[in-house]
């Protein structure tokens, strides 16, 4: 109450004020009430909901009491505090590979779908990704997202109209043929919206907008979006105007690609984080990851390998220089297949000579067909092209069907036949030497190549050398032709990629082959620290990738790379001279920053990946000396003074975590402190818990059945354990997001419990709740919740985690006992007082350390207990 005018009051009700009838304000129950009136509250109700208080305020802060079954980080913590400090936010996160992006993203969510305060949530990522999404989140945290497909998204069966859950690939929504594009902006706004890899929503000052940009920037404007998550490792991909477009979708209030670069960077820290493997650490602060260690393993050709590939060469060259001749559209058709001919050749002879017989038997065809003049036809999207050609497999560009030069069909002949006189390639029989001579007997290794022609090669020696069945693969067709079999047949075999993930993860096979579809999404450092390049892709941006399924959170040993490399190669002295400019670039940025950071990786994402594509395509048939001039030239923008000043900035700018700074503010709490809340609850509504070897088994309360149909009447092997594995693990973990655990929680906040006498406490505690006064400022509707209680007679203040710990110890001597009226109630208000005296002065003093956007702070006082 405001004002008190008599027969009407002026009353506050959050942040409205209204007049009303006097007659109709009813005192609600309150810690001045019940000092008042004398009133005692049961004890246990007090306890019961001074910790579910204190457990709410944790977690909306810090999900660590999300039941995930993962073990949380620091900087994954902060992570989801610094997101979830406003609502509705927008933030972009662009952290390492290997920190746990999907566990950053299901930490903020669990907070929100618990609050309700996210009902919709929309996830877009490329398609290859998606699985992977739906799958993690369904396993980690319990998040069931229903995948979009587009059978299921028609006309009649509106697939928007019902599914309020979703991941999708932007690459699917981003067409409008079918109209799913169109209904997707029809559809409800999404509560929260995040996109994973980002960066592939670009934009140009002269070539526009992407399709999957376009698709985001259309749903904001439609103002179907709340909330928004961006994540990606490289979110300056080389140019200003990119980046800000970028960040445009994320904040278009303070970001304009078109604006001040630096007015805009000093914007940074308030939408952009990033989180290097070189600060993140454990909750004692130990630093996580250790330097890769990396080493090259060398192989020369035999004379049937060198005169095939010089004959290959001479063939490029010659193609190259007729394409030179031609102009637009024809040219550029002609260099994708050559470029794609060459990435061929450097897996391995397999590789390029599946691709020669079936480009043999196309031309062939084309030139019948045609009476030698092929037509042009060019990829939608050139650059997604190169992107994905490695996960394209075997398969040229659709631009293939052109003749590269006159007499290439009888070349084709020519270079097949080469092929086809060579048997063991030197480089598998350097690979097989490697691993008897270098690795122990039961050593797991991953294994990393472009092709599936040079993968099924790979996977062919490996049984054969080390038994079948020692090996297994992964890929972006889940399956693999021409496998060897012990009885000498071949066949096609056909896996899941998770099937092939668990059985290398759980030691069944001994050695993982995998192309660039197992760079992204797959966790392999449980048992594996070894990796081996088979060979190298062209863009450096994937050797993170692959390094990342093993230098990762869990790792228990350092990870040594080995790279397989024919130093007569153009493609190797082209990674000799990379490397080299790499290193420079990254002593030059160092000099300039306070921390040490592996800047490579943004470094990379600025080139482009026409940059590499140039570079090792380009030097083909250049001599050494050539080589380093050319070399010089063609990347004289990579890490040059604007680069490196702009990674600079960007690192300078962005929020990252610090443990110095954060450390003593990490709650040192974890699922297993919420047994004892729970069990206490469980116990108040006179259910017994069993505790069995397989958990916690209890009979539902019938109160709580009455607050939802979706409870079962028994519940059993229940466990507050993130490690639990097996079937049904998910819905075993109790934290918050369980519904039997949900509805503990809301009903003990809701007790009516204001004062008690509890036993076991050494001395008075007051509880109390901070909020925000000043509505309209974005920040989260919750509470703060601190302790005041007193040691060796000074008062001690409380955070809500250290309360919970406190409240937690208390042995409920007298549980059970009714509420009661007793007149001496009345005189502990001067211990109420004292205690409020001492919080008044305290947060005065740590108001700008609370890390939540509380501008003018209001003290509501809770429950309180007296020894």
């Amino acid at each position: 109450m405001v004002v008190d005018m008599g027969a009407t009051a002026i009353v506050r009700f959050g942040g409205t004020v209204e007049q009303v009838l006097a007659s109709e304000i009813v005192e609600v129950p309150s810690l001045h009430s019940a000092l008042r009136n004398g009133s005692l509250s049961d004890p246990t109700d007090a306890v019961i909901r001074a910790q579910a208080l204190a457990i709410g305020s944790v977690n909306d802060q810090w999900g660590v009491f999300s039941r995930s079954r993962v073990q949380l980080l620091p900087h994954q913590l902060w992570v989801c505090r610094k997101v979830n400090q406003e609502w509705p936010f927008r933030w972009l996160v662009a952290d390492d590979v290997g920190l746990g992006k999907t566990i950053e993203c299901g930490l903020v969510l669990m907070p929100l779908i618990a609050s309700g305060r996210v009902r919709r949530v929309l996830i877009l990522a490329p398609a290859k990704l998606v699985p992977q999404w739906q799958f993690r989140l369904k396993d980690m945290f319990d998040i069931r997202l229903q995948r979009y497909v587009t059978e299921a998204d028609t006309l009649r069966g509106d697939f928007w109209a019902t599914a309020s859950m979703v991941v999708a690939s932007f690459h699917t929504l981003r067409d409008d043929r079918r109209g799913a594009r169109q209904r997707l902006l029809e559809a409800d706004p999404w509560d929260l919206v995040i996109v994973d890899e980002a960066h592939h929503l670009g934009v140009d000052e002269r070539a526009g907008e992407t399709l999957a940009y376009s698709l985001v920037s259309d749903l904001e404007e439609r103002s179907k979006i709340n909330s928004l998550l961006f994540f990606t490792g490289t979110p300056h991909r080389g140019k200003d105007y990119g980046f800000f477009g970028l960040m445009h979708l994320v904040r278009p209030d303070v970001f304009d690609p078109d604006g001040d670069k630096i007015a805009q960077l000093s914007q940074l820290p308030k939408v952009m984080i990033r989180n290097n493997k070189a600060a993140v650490t454990d909750l004692q602060g130990v630093r996580l990851f250790r330097p890769v260690n990396v080493f090259s393993r060398e192989y020369g050709y035999s004379d049937k390998e060198t005169l095939f590939y010089r004959t290959l060469s001479e063939f490029i060259l010659d193609g190259r220089a007729y394409a030179a001749t031609l102009d637009g559209r024809a040219q550029t058709a002609r260099m994708l297949v050559l470029i794609t001919l060459q990435k061929l050749a450097a897996s391995s002879i397999a590789a390029i000579r599946n691709a020669l017989r079936k480009r043999r038997i196309m031309m062939a065809d084309a030139v019948s067909r045609s009476n030698g003049a092929a037509s042009v036809v060019l990829p939608d999207d050139e650059q997604a092209t190169f992107d994905d050609m490695a996960e394209a497999e075997e398969a040229l560009p659709s631009s293939a069907a052109v003749l590269l030069m006159g007499d290439e069909i009888q070349r084709i002949d020519e270079l097949i036949s080469l092929s086809e006189g060579i048997g063991n390639e030197t480089k598998i029989e350097r690979l097989l030497q490697m691993i008897r001579e270098e690795f122990g007997a039961d050593e797991p290794v991953l294994l990393f190549t472009e092709y599936k022609a040079t993968q099924a090669l790979v996977v062919n020696a490996l049984h054969r050398q080390f038994g079948f069945g020692s090996a297994t693969f992964i890929n972006g067709d889940e399956r693999l032709d021409g496998l060897e079999q012990a009885s000498g047949a071949t066949k096609t075999i056909s896996q899941p990629r998770e099937h092939a993930a668990d059985a290398f993860n759980a030691g069944k096979v001994r050695f993982l082959v995998s192309t660039e579809a197992g760079g992204e999404g797959i966790d392999l450092q449980e048992r594996c620290a070894v990796l081996v390049h088979v060979d190298m892709p062209w863009n450096p941006m994937r050797l993170h990738q692959r390094v990342g399924r093993l230098s990762r959170y869990g790792q228990k040993r350092p990870v040594s790379v080995y790279i397989l490399r024919n130093p007569q190669t153009v493609e190797a002295r082209i990674w000799d001279l990379l490397n080299e400019k790499l290193e420079r670039i990254q002593q030059a940025l160092s000099s300039v920053m306070e921390e040490q950071e592996d800047i490579s990786q943004l470094v990379i994402g600025m080139a482009g990946n026409s940059l590499f594509n140039e570079l090792f395509s380009g030097g083909q048939g250049l001599s050494n000396e050539r080589l380093g001039a050319w070399f010089d030239q063609t990347t004289a923008t990579l890490g040059g003074r604007d680069v490196v000043e702009t990674v600079r900035e960007l690192l300078g700018n962005v929020s990252k975590f610090d443990f110095q700074q954060v450390g003593k503010d990490l709650p040192k709490v974890d699922l297993s402190d919420l047994e004892k809340f729970f069990t206490q609850t469980v116990s108040r509504h006179g259910r017994r818990i069993f505790r069995r070897d397989e958990g916690l088994e209890i009979k539902t309360p019938d109160e709580w059945k009455a607050r939802s149909y979706a409870l079962r009447d028994k519940y059993e092997g229940l466990v507050f354990d993130r490690n639990l594995r097996g079937t049904n693990a998910a819905s075993r973990v109790l934290g918050v997001g369980h519904l039997l655990f949900d509805i503990a929680l809301e009903e003990a906040r809701n007790l009516p419990s204001t004062f008690a006498r509890v036993d076991g406490l050494a001395a008075p505690l007051l509880v109390v709740t901070v909020e925000d006064q000043i509505t309209g400022t974005g920040a989260l509707v919750h509470r703060l919740i601190f302790g005041v209680t007193e040691k060796e007679g000074e008062a001690e203040v409380l955070r809500d985690w250290e309360l919970l710990q406190l409240l937690n110890g208390i042995a409920l001597r007298n549980a059970g006992k009714t509420a009661e009226t007793d007149p001496s109630v009345v005189e502990q208000s001067s211990v109420v007082a004292r205690l409020k005296q001492a919080f008044d002065a305290e947060l005065g003093a740590r108001a700008p350390t609370l890390r939540r956007p509380v501008s003018w702070p209001e003290i509501l006082l809770l429950p309180v207990g007296q020894g």
